[in-house]
């Protein structure tokens, strides 16, 4: 299981992940809001703790965008001195599945990722995405599209995730570069590059394009269907 802790106080962040490395977990860290959000969307984690006061982007922007522009439905686990009924009332409505007001015990927190974690898997989660004929399974990192085995590299392979969440929303350019390259994108046009690989693999061989430039703006990925 793989859980992103994503704190900004150094001690709690390092508490919280010798705790539960301890316990068998694979601990991804992050220590500001958008560091946060560009791993929890390009890697797949069981479930991210997540702490509301973050630099960057506070915790309850982290949480609506992971939900509603990533389109992830891994579980949250918001901790935070904010301990009022509106604080987490607010939680819960911007995603998150679970409130834990500090200070608490790491027993208490292992207890309840042990417990989300187990009604998570009971469910049926879709980890395939699709778009048209175009497939991705998120477990194993399959591509296919029309039944065909497909392969990219991991840099286009991970576009190619942040558009298939997104479709048929248009992504825009800076958000692509972010993901790849944080703060310090190169300067030359290696996002056009990449964009070029993907379209040599998912539409070339094919009669539909699903890849397509909105020019100024991204890149949008969807089927003649709107699927």
């Amino acid at each position: 299981m793989r859980i992103l802790i994503i704190e900004d106080d150094p001690d709690i962040l390092g508490n919280i992940a010798h705790h539960l490395e301890a316990r068998g977990y694979i601990v991804d860290c992050a220590s500001d809001g958008l560091r946060g959000y560009g791993l929890a969307e390009q890697d797949n984690f069981d479930l991210i703790v997540l702490d509301l006061m973050l630099p960057r982007l506070d915790g309850y922007e982290l949480c609506r965008k992971l939900r509603t522009e990533a389109g992830l439905d891994t579980p949250i686990i918001m901790v935070t001195a904010r301990d009022t009924l509106d604080d987490r009332l607010h939680g819960f409505d911007v995603g998150a599945d679970d409130y834990l007001v500090k200070p608490f015990a790491l027993a208490e927190l292992s207890a309840r990722i042990k417990a989300l974690l187990h009604r998570t898997r009971g469910g049926a989660q879709n980890r395939v995405l699709q778009v048209g004929d175009l497939e991705l399974d998120l477990d194993t990192r399959r591509l296919s599209r029309a039944g065909q085995v497909l392969r990219l590299p991991p840099a286009p392979l991970q576009l190619l995730t942040i558009l298939m969440r997104a479709s048929p929303a248009v992504v825009h350019r800076a958000r692509l570069e972010e993901a790849l390259w944080r703060d310090s994108p190169p300067d030359s046009d290696s996002l056009r590059t990449h964009i070029h690989q993907i379209r040599q693999v998912i539409d070339k061989p094919y009669p539909e394009p699903l890849l397509q430039t909105v020019h100024g703006i991204g890149y949008q990925l969807r089927s003649g269907d709107g699927a």
